[in-house]
């Protein structure tokens, strides 16, 4: 690569971090963050740890940031941030990679990979994935090596792009299910028609055994899983692009680029194969389980592939060298996805750096918490506090390294992958119902019956108990 070219992306890569912002701690990280933790101080999380292992456990992502850690002394902030801006950057050197296989005009390949930087965060139709997280996690790693082995398999190097879909299997296994079945359609449209249509569904060639009955009040929680149960302009968000790719395809077959009219027609093959088994899913009972697979996940690679080629495409037959039609369409598209991001953390900086002071009441909390309690203290709060106001779904274990009592946010997307869990979660869920009316002899019965020694309330608190922290927002608590 030229040294103007690796500039270029790097500018990329800061210019997409500035849009979309960066929070270590939020979101999916309550889940991954705890397993790299646990990994460096195997004495933390005594409690509880249930709810994030089984994550931890079926992927070398805690493992590779771990070594990482030990081996170049950095804090675990710092190194979740490098790890993350790397990423991104590797992200947008695949998509570049794979513009160029589509296109020969470096303008059409530019423009691409400078569209897809601006929508990092764009919702892709109702299955609650970005095409990259605002935060370092399993599924952001293994985006690039997806991408890349789409590139690989384009150059026929089919060695290479088994290399990378490896590479995403170890990192997440579930996401890089739809990758190898991609991959294996665009080599069967080179190659061999034979064993393509096989290769579509992949990602549903499991079983699984029936789930406890608390899982449906799990499946309750996770609408995205059922098909069934989107808006109509999720289902608007899934329908379109078959007409879209299809459009494409014909828009290249004509234009002889070979290339892309064979990434569109594997894509309509792909979720064509993906629409069907994702309605059957849908339907409970019997399948509630087994929607987890999520079949329309399928639809993050599609996205990506999608707007990669019709930005090219727009660029060489519509704008041609007319640069100001670029700017005219991502800066507006940059300030709206800027405003989307302020508007889902309105309470925490945009760019929370390591060692940076938190802006968020909550996050003061937890970091006090990490500061001033014993490694072995067990935590209740609010089993909703994710989802409350200005709370920004910062999450606790993933900042105050403590165990606590089962949510209904996170703790609930665990159970949604690991059926067993589901009555223990389910338990003390029922132990924290109607929370807001808890009265001292709430906590001491949870004290008694779950050993809970720390409890996080909102203010204005509750007479009696002994708070040696508080802020404007929440009050820390011993239960003595």
């Amino acid at each position: 690569m030229k040294g103007k070219n690796l500039l270029f992306l790097l500018l990329l890569t800061w210019g997409a971090l500035l849009i979309h912002g960066y929070h270590p701690w939020a979101e999916d990280a309550e889940l991954y963050v705890p397993g790299i933790v646990k990994l460096l101080h195997p004495e933390l999380f005594p409690f509880n740890a249930q709810f994030f292992e089984p994550h931890a456990h079926a992927t070398f992502f805690p493992n590779l940031i771990a070594a990482s850690i030990r081996l170049s002394h950095l804090p675990l902030a710092t190194a979740l941030f490098l790890w993350h801006l790397a990423s991104v950057f590797l992200f947008l050197l695949a998509s570049w990679e794979l513009s160029g296989r589509c296109f020969s005009d470096a303008k059409a390949r530019w423009a691409g990979v400078a569209l897809i930087a601006v929508l990092l965060t764009l919702p892709v139709a109702g299955t609650a994935l970005y095409f990259m997280d605002q935060y370092l996690n399993p599924r952001n790693l293994s985006a690039f090596a997806a991408i890349f082995a789409v590139v690989r398999v384009l150059d026929r190097k089919y060695l290479q792009a088994a290399t990378f879909l490896l590479f995403a299997a170890a990192i997440h296994p579930l996401m890089s299910v739809f990758a190898i079945s991609y991959c294996v359609l665009v080599a069967g449209l080179q190659e061999s028609k034979f064993f393509s249509q096989l290769a579509a569904w992949l990602p549903f060639g499991l079983s699984f055994a029936l789930p406890p009955k608390a899982y449906h009040q799990v499946a309750l929680t996770h609408s995205y899983h059922y098909l069934i149960r989107w808006a109509w302009y999720e289902w608007l968000g899934a329908l379109a692009p078959l007409v879209i790719l299809w459009w494409f395809s014909r828009l290249a077959r004509g234009r002889r680029l070979g290339n892309v009219d064979r990434l569109c027609r594997a894509l309509l093959v792909y979720e064509l194969a993906c629409l069907p088994a994702a309605l059957i899913l849908s339907i409970p009972p019997r399948f509630e389980a087994l929607a987890r697979v999520q079949p329309m996940r399928c639809l993050w690679l599609l996205y990506i592939i999608m707007f990669l080629v019709g930005a090219g495409l727009l660029t060489e037959y519509v704008l041609k060298d007319r640069l100001w039609g670029w700017i005219v369409l991502l800066l507006p598209l940059s300030l709206g996805m800027f405003a989307a991001q302020r508007a889902l953390f309105p309470a925490s900086a945009h760019l929370e750096w390591p060692g940076a002071r938190p802006r968020n009441a909550w996050v003061e909390a937890f970091l006090w918490v990490r500061n001033n309690t014993p490694t072995n203290a067990f935590f209740t709060l609010n089993p909703n506090y994710m989802n409350l106001k200005r709370e920004d779904e910062q999450g606790f274990r993933a900042i105050a390294q403590r165990s606590r009592m089962a949510d209904v946010g996170k703790d609930a997307g665990a159970v949604s992958m690991f059926p067993r869990l589901a009555d223990e979660w389910w338990r003390q869920v029922q132990a924290q119902t109607e929370w807001n009316r808890f009265q001292i002899q709430d906590f001491r019965r949870l004290e008694a019956d779950y050993g809970v020694s720390w409890v996080i309330v909102e203010q204005p608190g509750l007479r009696g108990l002994d708070c040696p922290y508080e802020n404007e927002v929440v009050k820390v608590c011993q239960l003595n």
